[in-house]
């Protein structure tokens, strides 16, 4: 299958489109900001509360006349536009598909390494987002503004999470012997390509969710570095860039005030620390930031994240790897319960955590409501920077395609560090109300995530989805998963180019992200909840139709609350949401005749800890049958604090191949 890289099938129609939408964006652009300035966010309003010479009102009574003139002198020639634009929306692709030619400019990229399903396996990260890019206009109904400036921090934000190394943290204890829960959020940065003799400098960094700007540029994205750390990639294949330190103890991996200044004069006996890129080095908590006037969660915060960054520097020479240990174990050590904590639910045979990071070494990125073509663009541009595949501009424009008049696109984006083989895009049929207005649907991708020694393709599924919105439209949304399924059904089929006697392609794994606008525990989306999909493909949240795992939260943040000092951060978030206090003040919670519908301050006991409307599923159908996929981690992202009304989520499956490491 050909991937479309261009919105039209030749430079005259991308010519005359541009042209056209030429036209029209005057229009667009003054209705959009004449709107905007009658829909306040509650942001704007506490800086006009706090600032007395802030005249919104006179602001307000001097555009108003001056956006109403030009609205209505750019008028004709918008509609010249609309019957030049609305036509050549038949020809129209029904999504871009852009790589990065220039490798150097991608941070991510570099860290892969072709998988030749050697040793145990490979694990792959999943990451799903609603990040709200309507027209700043709409976006304000919920209570974010400011589309264009939104989407480059959002992007900036998501690579500088995915961008880091990973560390796990094993705890070897007589009550807990798996990984923390909190450690594939917590991270080393190495340095240098070689991995046998390193020393480790005493400066630590506590670096937030904002301030790491990643290590993967310069010279570690040159070819030669490349080469040095291609004989450690082999042999790690399922583990890029990860550090694991392991903790024994009888004390819980406590140490001692005699070993912690042995191990502090072996740390500076190593040498200087070599100078961070953040600053000077620092072992220190940081107190709670109070957002400044128009920070809004900028990257200049400096916040202290409770899944903190542990930076260790790397020179030459030589050391004897029980003190690399040792000095690692003193590091984590002193993080207390943010970098090695136990898990509350030890019968769960996964990681699961509130995180401030988007997960380190991110794989795939599937994100919806990315309506606006210019934030798309803005977006695309800081995604490029961590991943070399993007899929942007996905849907259909004006009567093509689908039944209604369409006016945006599906707002769905796919972002991935692997080669995408295919993609299709298919629209539904049924929207209702305002989401009839929007080119809502499925986009379905292929992509190849490696080869065997016998050159079989490796490859996976994965499927990014938007469902109806509209409370009480549960059978819209029945009828939409079964046209998912129908859909995934006819391109795996359509895609596929192995035969069970002659695989030419070996199936990894099958993803479906999205936000599916209903949850699991509200008694008015019983019929989702029992839809036959849940039958086929796992959710890690899930404990069956209504119930969901005591740990997981919900991902619809109440809209009200966006700014307030507590949840303003990525830090101050993920400590309120850690606590069932914080949950029922900022989450929206299942409708119930019994309580009102205010969210903050209620008391009243709630079913289920939030609406958990955004989903990743899995499936163990139509696999290679000797391989086994199972859930490595689970997440609930707050990076994206102050920017959407939404938790993204992530979820990281391991493929096992069965066999043994080399």
């Amino acid at each position: 299958m050909v991937l479309y890289t261009s919105p039209f099938p030749n430079s005259f129609l991308s010519v005359l489109h541009s042209f056209s939408w030429g036209l029209i964006f005057p229009c667009y652009w003054l209705a959009d900001r004449l709107v905007a300035s009658f829909v306040p966010t509650t942001y704007e309003k506490r800086q006009r509360a706090d600032d007395p010479c802030y005249f919104h009102a006179l602001c307000i009574i001097i555009t108003t006349p001056i956006y109403l003139a030009l609205l209505v002198a750019s008028l004709p020639f918008a509609l010249i536009g609309f019957l030049l634009w609305s036509p050549l929306q038949s020809a129209r692709r029904p999504y871009i598909y852009s790589r990065l030619e220039d490798k150097n400019h991608a941070n991510g990229a570099t860290l892969l390494t072709e998988w030749k399903a050697a040793g145990n396996g490979k694990s792959f990260c999943f990451g799903s987002a609603n990040v709200c890019l309507l027209p700043d206009s709409l976006a304000r109904f919920n209570n974010v503004f400011n589309t264009q400036a939104r989407a480059k921090e959002i992007g900036r934000r998501i690579r500088n999470g995915a961008s880091r190394p990973q560390i796990k943290i094993y705890i070897d204890s007589p009550t807990n012997t798996s990984i923390s829960a909190a450690s594939f959020s917590s991270l080393v940065s190495p340095q240098g390509g070689d991995n046998t003799n390193r020393t480790v400098n005493a400066g630590i960094k506590r670096t937030t969710s904002m301030e790491y700007k990643g290590d993967n540029s310069g010279s570690n994205n040159s070819e030669d570095s490349r080469e040095d750390k291609g004989g450690a990639g082999e042999s790690n294949e399922g583990e890029e860039n990860t550090c694991i330190v392991r903790i024994n103890g009888e004390d819980n991996g406590h140490m001692s005030d005699t070993e912690t200044d042995n191990i502090n004069g072996q740390a500076h006996a190593s040498g200087p620390a070599e100078p961070s890129l953040e600053g000077d080095a620092e072992i220190s908590k940081t107190p709670n930031h109070k957002q400044k006037e128009g920070d809004s969660g900028s990257l200049d915060s400096y916040s202290a994240s409770r899944e903190s960054l542990v930076k260790v520097r790397v020179g030459d020479g030589t050391v004897d790897q029980s003190t690399v240990n040792n000095k690692l174990l003193y590091k984590a050590s002193i993080m207390k319960k943010t970098s090695v904590r136990k898990k509350k639910h030890t019968d769960e045979t996964f990681d699961h955590e509130i995180s401030a990071f988007f997960p380190a070494n991110l794989d795939f990125l599937c994100l919806q409501e990315v309506f606006d073509k210019r934030a798309a663009e803005k977006l695309k541009e800081q995604l490029h920077h961590y991943f070399e595949y993007i899929v942007y501009d996905v849907g259909v424009y004006s009567c093509h395609g689908c039944c209604s008049f369409k006016f945006v696109n599906s707002g769905l984006l796919f972002a991935s560090r692997y080669p995408v083989m295919d993609a299709a895009y298919h629209c539904y049929p049924n929207g209702r109300g305002t989401d009839s207005l929007a080119s809502k649907g499925a986009l379905f991708l292929k992509v190849q995530v490696g080869s065997t020694p016998q050159d079989q393709r490796i490859v996976g599924y994965i499927s990014c989805t938007h469902l109806q919105a509209i409370a009480g439209d549960t059978t819209v949304r029945c009828e939409q998963l079964d046209m998912l399924q129908d859909w995934l059904s006819e391109f795996r089929k359509s895609t596929s180019s192995s035969s069970t006697a002659n695989p030419e392609e070996l199936v990894a794994f099958d993803v479906i992200c999205g936000d599916l606008n209903f949850d699991n525990c509200s008694s008015e989306d019983k019929l989702e909840q029992q839809h036959s999909l849940f039958t086929h493909y796992k959710d890690p949240c899930r404990l069956g139709p209504g119930e969901d795992k005591p740990w997981a939260i919900g991902t619809l943040l109440d809209p009200e609350g966006l700014y307030d000092d507590e949840v303003c951060t990525p830090d101050n978030l993920q400590k309120v949401l850690e606590s069932e206090e914080g949950r029922k003040g900022y989450l929206v919670y299942p409708t119930s005749k019994n309580h009102s519908s205010s969210q903050k301050g209620r008391k009243a006991s709630l079913k289920g800890n939030g609406r958990r409307i955004d989903y990743m599923l899995y499936t163990e159908e139509g696999l290679y049958l000797e391989w086994k996929v199972e859930v490595e981690e689970f997440s609930f992202i707050t990076q994206l604090a102050g920017l959407t009304d939404h938790l993204p989520v992530a979820m990281r499956l391991m493929v096992s191949t069965g066999e043994d490491d080399p």
